[in-house]
């Protein structure tokens, strides 16, 4: 089982990378899973030039692979002027324009750090929307440090509980998250119900394709 953590601190030592090791120790103990670490920092060039050639370098080409194979995520980024950094958001847009269902059904916990507690609605009102677009399967509890967080309580307990809940999908899952499960499930459901003898779909009603009916308004 696999466990990528992407985070985007830009200083070293990184507040927002301590973050994502004690998550990601966290989420270990439940799961035996091996971390790997993306540093979207070192990526930076390498970002930038996809933007404008389209290719990614070698750097980002395995980052984006790390990620695309992780059976579970937790990104962590700085807040800058009340939502996530630049950077940080160029990184899954890249990620996102090569496939645009990379992340569907996949396990992330979402963790930011800020210099003060009042920037720790970020999570909700920028990081959770944004993994929801992408599909993934954002874990019920966030964690958000501010500088006065760090040796103080109520850190710890936040990390366990949002850790354990990854852990707890990825190996309710078995570490495919929910994209396989979603597979499986379409195929068992298909979204057309199949035409019962007589003309009548599912339930006894007549399932009438949209674009028929359209071309029924056009005439």
């Amino acid at each position: 089982m696999k466990l990528v953590v992407v985070s985007a601190g830009l200083s070293v030592p990184s507040s927002t990378r301590l973050l994502g090791d004690r998550l990601a120790a966290a989420v270990v103990q439940g799961t035996g899973a091996d971390v790997q670490v993306v540093e979207v920092r070192d990526l930076a060039v390498e970002i930038a030039h996809n933007f404008t050639n389209g290719f990614p370098g070698k750097g980002l080409s395995a980052a984006i692979d790390a990620v695309a194979s992780a059976d579970g995520l937790i990104v962590v980024t700085p807040v800058f002027s009340a939502s996530y950094s630049g950077l940080f958001k160029s990184f899954f847009d890249v990620l996102s324009a090569g496939d645009k269902d990379v992340l569907a059904g996949k396990p992330v916990l979402v963790a930011a750090t800020g210099g003060s507690e009042r920037h720790s609605l970020v999570l909700e009102h920028a990081l959770r929307p944004l993994f929801s677009y992408l599909r993934a399967v954002v874990v019920p509890t966030a964690v958000y440090a501010a500088s006065e967080d760090w040796g103080a309580e109520g850190l710890a307990s936040r990390i366990e509980r949002a850790a354990g809940e990854l852990a707890g999908l990825m190996t309710a899952t078995g570490g495919g998250g929910l994209r396989g499960l979603g597979s499986a499930a379409a195929a068992a459901a298909p979204g057309r119900a199949e035409a019962a003898p007589g003309g009548g779909g599912a339930g006894g009603f007549e399932v009438v394709p949209f674009e028929e009916q359209l071309a029924a308004l056009r005439s």
